[in-house]
């Protein structure tokens, strides 16, 4: 993410606004220190990003899973 000095982005806000949008967030500094992070507002934070269900659909669990090798387990232990 590129840092815009403060004076920088007052000066090109359309322009970075219009990059932010398209998902190049940036960062205002001022005098080098981070300030304020713009991004487009449906542009997930790495914290909101989902995780659950992203491989919905894509392989099926059979419904023995939890008894899956079941005899060879038993076999292995002696029983």
């Amino acid at each position: 993410m590129e840092a815009i000095n403060i004076h920088e982005a007052k000066t090109r806000l359309s322009q970075l606004v219009a990059r932010a949008a398209e998902g190049e967030g940036f960062i205002i500094a001022k005098a080098g220190k981070p300030m304020a992070r713009v991004t487009a507002i449906d542009s997930p934070t790495s914290g909101q990003q989902k995780r659950l269900g992203f491989l919905a659909d894509q392989f099926k669990i059979p419904n023995d899973f939890d008894r899956m090798g079941q005899e060879e387990i038993a076999e292995m232990f002696g029983g």
